[in-house]
């Protein structure tokens, strides 16, 4: 019996631990979190560099106070029961079959406890879906096996954006989540993000940000994202959609108001000379699709 308390016991300090690392100020003390990457032995979240991203990780904080509360709880419950009801403590056993109280609290508390998380809950995703006083719209489309992008309001330009291979990376370019186009955008403004597809299932996900939208073909879904401040965001698909799905990086550069005008107007000029020029070979799509022939 003293054996498994200790063990219990050693447990228990091992997650006191394991939620100090997470929670503490330490946790976000890193030079890759600057470049909104993760990093080795991450423990927390990403910082958020949008409202809903700072209201997913106020929501996923309050969710970790809860759930510490409750597996104390149920820790200390068994540890009390087993050293309260050993056989060398209680050597007869009660014979109570019901308890009309006991019973009550059981049911009703954790009722209380899904209602607390309920709410702010149902706030989030309420805050998430309206869509107003939108600044500006840009269309995100998935294929086998990259991201197309459209700004309507600005031209109405396209481009892709198809994954860095691996041995063409730069210097501090991050694997699988380079690609060779950034979606720029600006920041401290309410930008629609429209997601569809061309093919089969995608998912349009930048965590940072706290994006994540189905890209589902014959349907555009939308949300929106207003980005906190400048920097480069990564992504990537996140639904399994065939034999390149782990190739198919995001890549958003968010930039001040007047820079991004002054990339619109170049953009403008830029990608409509490539869609006059004949269609060149997608490269890594027509690798990935040999290799899932």
């Amino acid at each position: 019996m003293m054996g498994n308390l200790r063990k219990l016991a050693a447990l228990a300090s091992l997650s006191a631990v394991s939620l100090a690392l997470t929670v503490g100020p330490g946790a976000a003390q890193s030079t890759n979190w600057q470049l909104n990457l993760p990093t080795n032995w991450q423990l927390n979240l990403l910082p958020p560099a949008s409202p809903s991203a700072v209201a997913i990780v106020e929501f996923h904080d309050w969710l970790l106070v809860i759930i510490t509360l409750i597996t104390l709880f149920v820790m200390g419950l068994l540890l009390w029961v087993m050293y309260r009801y050993s056989e060398k403590r209680n050597p007869t056993p009660t014979k109570t079959t019901h308890n009309t109280v006991l019973e009550i609290a059981w049911t009703a508390v954790p009722v209380i406890i899904l209602v607390l998380i309920a709410i702010p809950s149902f706030k989030l995703l309420y805050a998430q879906e309206e869509i107003v006083d939108i600044d500006m719209t840009i269309k995100a489309i998935g294929r086998q096996w990259y991201w197309s992008y459209e700004y309507p309001d600005h031209g109405n330009f396209t481009f892709d954006a198809n994954m860095v291979p691996e041995d063409e990376l730069q210097e501090g370019q991050p694997r699988l989540l380079t690609a060779d186009a950034a979606v720029v955008l600006p920041v401290d403004t309410r930008i629609r993000i429209l997601v569809t597809a061309s093919d089969v299932l995608h998912n349009f996900a930048m965590p940072a940000l706290g994006l994540k939208m189905d890209a589902v073909p014959g349907r555009i879904n939308e949300t929106w994202v207003s980005i906190d401040r400048e920097g480069m965001y990564y992504g990537q698909c996140s639904e399994i959609c065939g034999a390149g799905h782990s190739y198919m990086p995001i890549m958003i550069k968010a930039v001040s108001k007047a820079e991004f005008e002054e990339w619109a107007e170049k953009a403008k000029v830029e990608f409509a000379a490539r869609q006059d020029a004949p269609a060149e070979p997608l490269k890594l799509a027509e690798a990935a699709r040999a290799a899932a022939q």
